[in-house]
């Protein structure tokens, strides 16, 4: 090709390389990076940890983290037995940041609660060996899975040794003993709930249910004021009419008096 030769536009350049017989992946397949898999598993676990720290804003008495991981080898190496939950509560503790969870560090405390992210790629293992290690190495009391995209949710609640489902109140949330709260799909998101049936808000819920507060309260205002000044106009409307009236009769009688009438006697 000498200088004065044009170059192919890259699309067809991509063209002619690519076989006729390759097929591209669909875009939307599952990121394979840590720490987590799609979008709707970060939302879902920073959705967690932000009411549940909300609500307990006032205790320090509990851990609660994300896709951290647990070390747990009875022989106390790092380098083996070690699993990181979706997201994890360990009550009793000390409130503060970690960079993990080291049992044989933390007194031998494993997590009360546990509730596994569900994806193509994970759901046989949380189903399967995670379940089994949770309740015969871990021991947590209550165990928890959701699928936000198929909206698949199960808890299990650990009975002599052995998880049992947990059966769902009327609006289909199940109660986790361990957090005194119920967990339940709210607008295909997995939410704390009240023992009240109450979601657990978000800070920014909450600050945006207060401001709404503040505004409804300003307009009530508002309209009292309104109501105020329109009731004060129709009393002076009022008045001025009795005015008017009694300023009428007042000529009227006099006319009358100039014409020998006596208007009492009318």
């Amino acid at each position: 090709m000498t200088l004065t030769q044009e170059l192919a536009p890259p699309q067809e350049i991509l063209q002619q390389d690519i076989p006729e017989n390759v097929i591209f992946p669909l875009g939307d397949l599952y990121s394979d990076e840590p720490p987590v898999e799609t979008e709707l598993h970060l939302e879902q676990i920073l959705l967690f940890l932000k009411c549940l720290k909300w609500l307990w804003r006032d205790r320090n008495d509990f851990y609660a983290a994300g896709n951290l991981t647990i070390y747990y080898s009875p022989r106390q190496r790092k380098s083996e037995d070690f699993r990181g939950p979706d997201f994890f509560v360990v009550l009793g503790t000390e409130r503060k940041t970690r960079k993990s969870w080291v049992v044989w560090e933390e007194d031998g405390r494993y997590p009360n609660v546990i509730v596994e992210i569900l994806s193509p790629k994970t759901a046989e293992v949380d189903k399967g060996f995670k379940k089994e290690l949770y309740q015969n190495t871990f021991r947590t009391p209550d165990y928890f899975w959701f699928d936000p995209y198929t909206l698949e949710f199960a808890g299990f609640h650990l009975v002599d040794g052995e998880y049992q489902p947990i059966e769902p109140n009327e609006q289909g949330h199940l109660w986790s003993q361990q957090l005194g709260l119920y967990l339940g799909i709210y607008n295909k998101q997995l939410r704390f709930f009240t023992p009240e049936g109450q979601v657990v808000p978000t800070p920014e819920e909450v600050a945006e249910s207060e401001r709404k507060q503040k505004e409804s309260e300003r307009k009530q205002k508002e309209l009292e004021r309104q109501q105020k000044e329109l009731a004060l106009e129709q009393l002076e409307s009022e008045r001025q009419e009795k005015e008017f009236a009694q300023t009428k009769l007042e000529r009227l009688a006099a006319k009358l008096r100039e014409l020998n009438i006596d208007p009492d006697t009318i």
